[in-house]
């Protein structure tokens, strides 16, 4: 960027967001801005024609292990360990009234 940003526009800026920034803010923020604004810069002046878009910069794997059916636990087994059993399912207290 061949400007530095001011630190009056940082301060309109802040005002049309209704940010109330001290003199030691806008000095902060002012350097900050300055910096993002001339790294966009410099990525704006890159060469990317021939660079494919991507929508990740690594290759990603799915980590996760395949699924593969197992049995599953004995459901009389379960229920003898449940504390109140009722009819081959689990009764487990009310958490909305009858009305909803």
């Amino acid at each position: 960027m061949s400007e530095r940003l001011s630190s009056e526009v940082v301060a309109r800026v802040a005002q049309l967001a209704r940010l109330a920034l001290s003199e030691e803010e806008l000095s902060l923020y002012t350097g900050q801005l300055a910096a993002v604004i001339e790294h966009a810069a410099d990525v704006e002046a890159l060469e990317l024609d021939d660079v494919p878009p991507t929508l990740h910069p690594l290759p990603l794997v799915n980590v996760l292990r395949d699924d593969e059916p197992r049995p599953g636990l004995d459901r009389e087994e379960v229920l003898a360990m449940a504390p109140d059993p009722d009819g081959g399912r689990f009764r487990v207290p009310r958490i909305m009234s009858e009305e909803s």
